[in-house]
């Protein structure tokens, strides 16, 4: 196997002399061609050493153990977390630098470790960033996304990755043919936003009302209206009304456009009473306090977007107490979710292609989070697809 150059040296070609000059020539190739194999020991991959301290550098090409498999990555996809990480230079949960960086791909086996059986050098794979325990005390009572043990893996831009065991074992996916990789990266955000949408308890017919236009913000609006949910945006600019629309929002109230935001959402809803639903996609103390008051009587609220640490908002006692309203927060995503968010880009419903705004290579990846972070208005960017190998023509 190429990963380890210091197993065995290449076998010299004088070996393989062959009186049929046509058996000779193909026995040079081969062990030419094994020769170079051989000697690719290391890649380059994007290693994050803090706040906005992205380098490129060359790394050892990871091999793979027992039960674990090395994916050469086919394409990676930058992610709002990931800007995050790369603003605040850590990951509480994930990640402390220098540390690999990514963690949405997918990408074809190049190595299988010993003992696996359900995939084989070649296969199309999409490997999700984590993989829960399944024994402990969360994961019994049907929490897998809040596992006292969770696994993360990150490390996606670059040209290899190695997916541990247990991911391979409860989170690894075949992708099948004509599903482009660039689309089956987008299953582990989407898997979020399912299990976001499932735990709001949104339903056919139900009005709901989503804070934020970012790229989870038009996952929401479109998975909700691809349940038959009436969608209704809020957003910040006005580039975002069209985008907005797009992924299915029958309404756009534009956030400047307005003196009172709060009033004017509600009033776009049945009677002016609120939405059955809002969901916060934005993570702003404001936009959490807009949500509660957005929601109707009975109605719930799914605060999906995260502040940090230490963020405190204020809200109405009286209000959610007397109008009966639900208040949710939802992390990360389940084994479950992962399998219905893949079938939703797999069947074709889900509109990757329209998802993925930008493409780049991997030697663009720190000017592109450098460029993520000071974008301004009028940028129609949602996600950018970085292709190790290659931005494909």
């Amino acid at each position: 196997m190429w990963l380890r150059l210091s197993d065995a040296a290449p076998q010299p070609t004088i070996a393989c002399i062959w009186k049929d000059s046509g058996r000779q020539g193909k026995c040079i190739e081969r062990a030419r061609n094994e020769k170079i194999e051989e000697m690719i020991s290391e890649m380059t991959a994007a290693v994050l050493y803090g706040k906005e301290d992205l380098r490129l550098e060359r790394v050892a090409v990871p091999q793979a153990e027992p039960g674990e498999l090395v994916v050469r990555v086919g394409a990676a996809l930058t992610c709002g977390t990931d800007l995050k990480v790369y603003r605040r230079g850590y990951h509480a949960m994930m990640l402390k630098p220098p540390m690999p960086f990514g963690h949405e791909f997918a990408g074809v086996v190049a190595e299988v470790g010993a003992g696996v059986t359900a995939f084989r050098e070649g296969d199309r794979v999409v490997a999700m960033n984590s993989a829960p325990c399944d024994a402990c005390f969360f994961c019994r009572h049907g929490q897998q996304n809040l596992c006292e043990n969770l696994l993360f893996n990150n490390g996606t831009y670059a040209e290899f990755i190695r997916i541990p065991a247990r991911i391979v074992e409860k989170n690894t996916l075949l992708v099948p043919d004509g599903v482009a990789l660039e689309h089956a990266a987008l299953t582990e955000p989407l898997a979020c936003v399912v299990r976001g949408l499932e735990e709001s308890g949104a339903k056919a017919g139900d009005t709901m009302v989503v804070i934020g236009a970012g790229p989870i913000g038009l996952m929401f609006m479109h998975v909700a209206e691809l349940t038959g949910v009436t969608v209704i945006a809020v957003v910040k600019r006005e580039d975002q009304i069209a985008t907005a629309t797009l992924f299915g929002a029958t309404k756009v109230l534009q956030v400047e456009a307005v003196e009172d935001v709060v009033e004017a959402t509600r009033a776009l809803t049945s009677e002016g009473r609120g939405a059955d639903v809002v969901i916060d996609a934005v993570a702003s103390p404001a936009a959490w306090e807009w949500a509660v008051d957005m929601v109707r009587k009975g109605g719930a609220v799914n605060f999906f977007g995260g502040p940090p640490r230490g963020t405190k908002v204020q809200l109405d006692t009286n209000r959610l107490h007397y109008g009966d309203i639900t208040l949710k927060a939802s992390f990360h995503h389940t084994p479950a979710t992962c399998r219905t968010a893949f079938g939703l880009v797999t069947n074709g419903r889900f509109k990757c292609a329209e998802y993925i705004t930008g493409r780049a290579g991997l030697d663009e990846v720190p000017g592109l989070f450098a460029r993520m972070m000071s974008r301004g208005g009028g940028s129609r960017e949602i996600k950018t697809a970085v292709f190790p190998g290659g931005v494909p023509r």
